[in-house]
């Protein structure tokens, strides 16, 4: 097969794309197949996910339309291990990974119970374990594989009220980077994707007076779209990212400089 000059041309990759049903990872999933890869992503809604795959297969050209949902979650090792092994019976491959799904259950530290943080910890810590575990033999016996962590810029900051999630966003970042160190040798990259403040369904039931004090934090004076997260995670994937790895890039206009 004949390599295409488009760096964005994914046709013949196979991508996972975990909690790919709303926001960000829905955004990612669709972008992905509007890009020619075959595309698998999963979530804990079976209804929900079902209509998403379908609404993308319908906007996609027929020999393209290979969009599948599969129910999982993540936080259960052997439901993952049971998933890579299903996707690759089929495919023989998984070129990339998005570990994105994510939970919050905010709360100040003294209200915080056991449970919010475990299960924080559960989906949107070991959940990228248990996805990247699974997949990662397969990419090293290819040797190719282009692995991203959705983490936050709170992951880098901290927030009030958000100790838990900042704790596994922070986790993401030193588990990625042991993975980009890990693998490297193997043309297999690692990296991480921090998102600031984006345009969610999360966001969009922050009050709005809320919202502009936040936009007041941002030197680009707007919260982000999902577009931007994506059109991140598409260079990342590209041949033009094949000497980056192990890196933090923080998508949030700005608010956060080091």
């Amino acid at each position: 097969m004949t390599t295409s000059p488009n760096p964005f041309d994914f046709y013949g990759k196979v991508a996972l794309v975990t909690g790919g049903t709303r926001g960000i990872g829905k955004e990612l999933t669709t972008t992905l197949a509007q890009h020619g890869a075959r595309v698998y992503f999963c979530g804990t809604n079976q209804s929900l996910g079902e209509t998403v795959a379908s609404e993308i297969n319908q906007n996609l050209p027929a020999d393209r339309a290979q969009t599948s949902f599969l129910k999982v979650d993540v936080a259960n090792f052997t439901a993952c291990s049971e998933m890579v092994a299903e996707i690759t019976a089929e495919t023989k491959q998984i070129d990339f990974l998005i570990n994105n799904a994510g939970i919050t259950r905010d709360n100040l530290l003294l209200r915080l119970k056991e449970s919010d943080w475990d299960e924080v910890m559960d989906v949107n810590l070991k959940g990228g374990f248990n996805c990247s575990k699974a997949v990662v033999r397969s990419m090293i016996k290819k040797r190719y594989g282009r692995i991203i962590f959705l983490s936050s810029v709170i992951g880098l900051m901290g927030n009030s009220g958000q100790a838990n999630y900042a704790a596994a966003k922070a986790g993401i970042i030193g588990f990625g980077r042991s993975l980009a160190r890990e693998l490297a040798s193997r043309n297999i990259t690692s990296n991480m994707i921090a998102p600031g403040y984006i345009e969610t369904e999360m966001t969009e039931a922050i009050d709005p007076k809320a919202q502009d004090k936040i936009k007041e934090m941002i030197p680009a004076g707007r919260l982000g779209t999902v577009k931007d997260i994506s059109n991140t995670a598409l260079f990342l994937l590209s041949p033009m990212a094949d000497y980056i790895t192990g890196q933090v890039i923080q998508v949030d206009g700005g608010m956060l400089m080091a």
